[in-house]
């Protein structure tokens, strides 16, 4: 019988850490009084431009945070805020082979961005973030941007959240 009631302390000391913002299931270590979070435009100042990357962006990485956090959304200004730009999209071969064909493209997205936390200053960063797609150059872009693109983001999200709020 100790060992079952081992097991339901543990459970619900989880459960009472986690609703007290002292620790959450995704990592993410969010202090109680943090309680929005505002994500500005990231317009794409890359010598590329795709036209619907900007949006995608921007509404994957407030989506990231409203899935992984309690945090509630602000349009202009949050007790965490995002701001910054999509520097880079670029296609460039890879894996070149005998006959000087590349069997493989990849797409690189790049993100400058500033992360201002009002709670903890000691929180605030700027950093440039990329990730990369390697697909076969049998393919058209048009044929699979649409889903690099949306794995790409998602990896970018993530790191950024990684980088904002997961204090490993």
């Amino acid at each position: 019988m100790p060992n079952f009631f081992n097991k339901i302390t543990v459970i619900f000391s989880m459960a009472f850490l986690s609703s007290c913002g002292f620790y959450s299931f995704t990592g993410a270590s969010i202090s109680p009084d943090v309680k929005t979070v505002a994500v500005q435009y990231f317009p794409n100042r890359a010598a590329t431009i795709q036209p619907t990357l900007s949006q995608v962006f921007t509404e994957r990485l407030k989506d990231y945070f409203l899935e992984q956090t309690n945090l509630s959304l602000e349009a202009d200004v949050g007790d965490l805020n995002f701001s910054g730009e999509i520097i880079k999209y670029e296609i460039k071969p890879i894996a070149i082979q005998a006959n000087e064909q590349a069997a493989q493209n990849r797409l690189t997205i790049a993100v400058k961005v500033k992360f201002e936390n009002t709670k903890d200053e000691n929180k605030n960063f700027e950093q440039k973030f990329s990730r990369y797609m390697d697909y076969d150059s049998s393919q058209s872009l048009a044929e699979v941007e649409d889903n690099l693109i949306e794995q790409i983001t998602n990896e970018l999200a993530e790191d950024i959240f990684n980088k904002a709020v997961v204090n490993w």
